[in-house]
């Protein structure tokens, strides 16, 4: 049945070509349509078994025709283009047709996957508005159509997407991460992922990595997910499957991770990076391939909004928890993601275009209360005091002429000892739990001058308020940190340069006021709309955030490192997070597990894993309690004038200094200033 509404819907496009009805919109349709017919193509190589059998060179021409007319230099003059949409077809109806043009292209994942049924109702979907703008429809009906495709097929698209994330049947990735040949860089294109230099040659260099390295590099990515559940008590026994997430190239390192967490046992979960309308977000999260273009993506990304509403809502989350309790055996196996981030792209200074779909007033309440709506489901299903994470980071090729010293650098980095770390990073956490808040003071041109308080301590010969960071969960070591006492948090957090997500902040700041954000702006745009600007990609629609989070990295190695290879705009926030004291807005790192009893290495229970506002409502009001983000904004030692911490005694306050002037000067910390000299 699929498969004959396949063949009919691809017969009828064909004709579309040959076809003038459609007026002012036949180059539209013309671009569209020929898109479709260039994936009907590979689609049907694929069903015939020849894919696989062509040539690299031949690989390469038709991934290139997949994405050409999204690549810099053709995008200006591309249908996916909201501007030039817009130019050609006005306001509302080149927004729609945009929607439409990006939704054709999220085919590719569909053909490759071989996922018909949401493959065909795209096609579909295409037909029945190609109709509509030959019949000169107006742009209400086209929103209609589209509005009900989306609806109508969440319970096969958005189910699907639910399922893959915790299902142990193989994948088409796992098949390809585990029996392609990868020393024949054909397997790269198997994926339907753009493929660029990047990932050639990513591939070319774990080839040639000796099989120890490739192996201790797995080991410490696999071995830091166990201990994840070893620290805070988990039982990874009662899991069966582990999300693992990474970049196109680096496939020795996860197939010899696979191997190790089979002996876990653990088996993989491997899906790609959602490209469709419902699924797809501010981030792709899944294996992906460096972008063909980001300005693309980030254009794309708020698409829904222009169909958002509560009905809409309603029915994906009816969706997301019927489909869990249909697999409700499988969400409860499901241990957590494994995360190989990467860096060394190019720093993306986004286009923030007015033809681009935003969220208004009243759509970011409904994302808003999409995200709690699916958290808790998440949550109540995938129990979060049951499961974990870990995540490691590996430089790119595209980092610059000094790749291979680099990553030869990062690989010490993630390896590094921890029994010392562990030792100094005690010792701050004793000052610190005698303190009743830390002042942190900007330099040379950092205007940072905040006061974070901190909770008390009832046992503290058995309790401390800051968990000794090493390496397990994030990957590489270095820090400690708490969840602020949200009373008394004052002050402005100043950086002259931060990037987050791949994308660089310039003079950010943001005020706070017991604990909330008041006021932020940055200077990548000027007045209200650098504001917005912050509002939507850090504090995600939110009128205000707590400080979820302070930390004081201690990984001057990473520093030093990224100073000697001028690559700070670089590093991700993984890394970055570990070079001077860092705040987050958001939830806590305990979120959802307040009530999980963790423990330091010397015994301590860490305690400090509420806040105010988690213990008011995540009792009895949960869905007030969380706001579903957490963003790191790291201050680096060459900006840090002072960070102290301050004790109350009989009225008066007694400081302790532990950061001056960018080093370390509290007794006992000088081996951290080594790298710095």
């Amino acid at each position: 049945m699929i498969e004959t509404r396949y063949e009919l819907a691809i017969e009828r496009i064909r004709e579309i070509g040959l076809s003038d009805e459609t007026g002012v919109y036949k180059d539209y349709f013309d671009a569209a349509s020929g898109f479709i017919l260039k994936l009907d193509h590979i689609y049907r190589l694929r069903r015939e078994g020849k894919y696989e059998g062509l040539s690299l060179e031949e690989l390469k021409s038709l991934n290139h025709g997949l994405y050409e007319d999204i690549l810099d230099g053709e995008y200006e003059k591309s249908f996916a283009n909201p501007d030039y949409c817009e130019k050609c077809y006005g306001k509302d109806m080149g927004a729609l047709l945009c929607v439409l043009y990006t939704e054709v292209r999220a085919c590719i994942a569909f053909c490759f996957e071989d996922k018909r049924e949401a493959y065909t109702a795209v096609l579909e979907l295409f037909i029945q508005v190609y109709c509509e703008c030959a019949a000169d429809a107006a742009a209400k009906d086209v929103h209609d159509i589209i509005y009900w495709h989306i609806s109508d097929y969440c319970d096969v698209i958005l189910a699907d997407r639910v399922y893959e994330q915790v299902s142990k049947e193989p994948s088409e990735a796992v098949d390809i991460v585990m029996n392609a040949d990868l020393s024949d860089l054909r397997y790269l294109y198997y994926y339907g992922e753009y493929i660029s230099d990047i990932e050639l040659e990513t591939a070319k260099y774990m080839n040639k990595l000796p099989k120890e390295v490739v192996d201790k590099l797995a080991d410490t990515f696999v071995n830091g997910y166990v201990r994840g559940f070893e620290l805070t008590g988990k039982d990874i026994t009662i899991k069966n499957v582990c999300d693992i997430r990474y970049n196109l190239g680096f496939e020795r390192i996860i197939r010899s991770a696979v191997k190790k967490l089979e002996a876990v046992p653990l088996k993989p979960v491997i899906y790609r990076g959602a490209l469709d309308i419902i699924n797809r977000g501010d981030q792709r999260m899944g294996y992906v391939s460096c972008s063909a273009n980001r300005q693309f993506d980030y254009d794309h990304r708020h698409d829904i909004a222009l169909f958002l509403d509560k009905e809409l809502n309603d029915r994906r989350l009816a969706v997301i928890k019927a489909t869990y309790e249909a697999h409700k055996e499988e969400a409860r196996g499901y241990a957590g993601p494994a995360v190989l981030e990467v860096f060394g792209e190019s720093v993306f200074e986004p286009a923030n275009k007015e033809s681009a779909i935003k969220y208004d007033s009243k759509t970011s309440k409904y994302r808003l209360d999409y995200m709690v709506g699916k958290g808790n489901l998440v949550n109540e299903y995938i129990h979060s005091d049951e499961r974990s994470f870990t995540i490691m980071a590996l430089p790119l090729p595209c980092i610059g002429k000094d790749f291979e010293k680099i990553f030869d650098e990062v690989v010490k980095l993630n390896t590094l000892e921890q029994s010392e770390y562990e030792r100094i990073q005690n010792i701050i956490i004793d000052v610190l739990d005698e303190a009743d808040y830390v002042k942190v003071k900007g330099m040379n041109g950092n205007r940072t001058d905040l006061r974070v308080s901190l909770m008390r301590l009832e046992n503290p010969e058995s309790e401390t308020k800051f968990e000794n960071c090493l390496a397990d969960v994030n990957i590489p070591l270095g820090e400690v940190f708490t969840s602020p006492k949200l009373s008394g948090t004052c002050g402005v957090l100043h950086v002259k340069r931060v990037h987050l997500e791949g994308v660089e902040y310039k003079d950010l700041e943001i005020h706070f006021e017991d604990g909330f954000t008041k006021k932020v702006s940055c200077g990548n745009y000027e007045g209200e709309k650098g504001a917005k600007f912050v509002r939507d990609n850090i504090l995600f629609d939110h009128d205000s955030l707590p400080m979820g989070e302070f930390a004081i990295g201690t990984n001057t190695v990473a520093y030093t490192m990224a100073r000697r290879y001028g690559i700070e705009k670089y590093m991700p926030i993984l890394i970055a997070e570990k070079t001077g004291p860092h705040f987050a807005v958001g939830d806590t790192c305990y979120s959802r597990s307040e009530d999980i009893r963790v423990y330091n290495p010397n015994g301590k229970e860490i305690v400090s894993r509420d806040n105010e506002h988690t213990l008011k409502y995540r009792k009895d009001a949960p869905k007030k309690a969380y706001f579903n983000c957490h963003t790191d904004i790291t201050i680096p030692y060459d900006e840090l004038g002072e960070l102290c911490a301050v004790k109350k005694v009989d009225g008066k306050e007694e400081v302790t200094t532990i950061i001056k002037d960018g080093r370390f000067v509290l007794d006992g910390l000088s081996l951290l200033n080594e790298p710095l000299d």
